[in-house]
């Protein structure tokens, strides 16, 4: 289900993926507050339409305005534990990762889920990209439905 905000104007394309992380300090006072802070924090999106003739409007946060937009959450390929997981299944974040230069680090700390939550897990993709876990995790690559 999409959902219709205000977004920056750079941003505004379809297909473009953001993760919202709520008021900014210059939103205080703005006209536009209830159509632009109407998402979910921490939450990834992607833009699925703009809409047409709709005018651009000036933002304390954006230099170049922004622009109704339609966007819809999307799931978030992440590494769990792999043991027992399947799709339906609910799983966490195994935790931290200072090994940023691993091939799997973008999947052991994804943007838009939190290590303290539970998602459910829409598909199991395998094995993660990284040929051997620094931590000594047994670690599966999966797409998480952040939408619950």
């Amino acid at each position: 289900m999409s959902t219709v905000t205000l977004l920056g104007r750079r941003l505004a394309e379809p297909g473009t993926e953001f993760v919202y992380e709520g008021e900014a300090d210059g939103c205080a006072g703005c006209p536009y507050r209830s159509q632009c802070l109407n998402l979910s924090t921490d939450t990834k999106y992607r833009v699925t339409s703009v809409r047409e003739n709709a005018q651009t409007l000036e933002c304390a946060m954006h230099d170049g305005g922004v622009r109704a937009v339609e966007v819809e959450p999307v799931s978030v390929r992440a590494n769990i534990h792999g043991k027992g997981a399947f799709a339906g299944s609910k799983a966490g974040l195994p935790g931290p990762c200072p090994y940023v230069e691993c091939s799997s680090h973008e999947f052991c700390e994804p943007d838009g889920v939190s290590f303290d939550e539970e998602y459910r897990i829409r598909e199991i993709i395998g094995d993660p990209p990284h040929e051997v876990c620094h931590l000594d995790r047994s670690l599966e690559l999966v797409e998480l439905d952040v939408q619950d």
